[in-house]
């Protein structure tokens, strides 16, 4: 078992995003990765989706849009009881050295905390142990990657 903080700086390799803050939500089944914009569309009889997310709170300029196959639209409720129908995708993250699949649901989380959740699901698959008096064990990345990461904007 890994254990790791309450937030960390993950990466979606699969989905290249280099660094994301998320919170280890151990009261959240799914993840869920911020998209303030999706568009589904249709490529060779395959459902996808086009989406859009500011990786980092409080910059837009960092703008990034991506594209994965669709694997699932689920309903899901969060933290009030509102239910949303969210498409479900599949990518890897990364925590430090360790590296695995999860599915993960879009979202827009423009005005949270956190771009992104990483809910028990995911963790289980990981070994993941949370340890809520500590954060960010793997260290903060992001200065350093979204510096010159193609996908910005000038």
């Amino acid at each position: 078992m890994l254990t790791l903080g309450w937030r960390e700086w993950v990466a979606l390799p699969g989905l290249d995003i280099p660094a994301i803050k998320a919170k280890l939500d151990t009261g959240a089944r799914t993840s869920a990765l911020h998209a303030y914009r999706v568009e589904p569309f249709t490529r060779h009889g395959a459902e996808h989706v086009r989406f859009w997310l500011h990786p980092l709170r409080r910059n837009a300029r960092i703008d990034l849009q991506r594209e994965a196959p669709v694997l699932d639209r689920r309903l899901v409720r969060d933290s009030g009881g509102h239910a949303e129908l969210r498409y479900v995708i599949a990518t890897q993250v990364r925590i430090g050295t360790r590296q695995w699949d999860i599915e993960i649901t879009l979202t827009n989380r423009e005005n949270m905390l956190f771009r992104m959740l990483l809910g028990r699901t995911a963790m289980t698959a990981g070994g993941i142990t949370v340890d809520p008096s500590i954060s960010c064990v793997c260290g903060n990345t992001a200065g350093r990657v979204y510096a010159t990461h193609r996908g910005t904007k000038p």
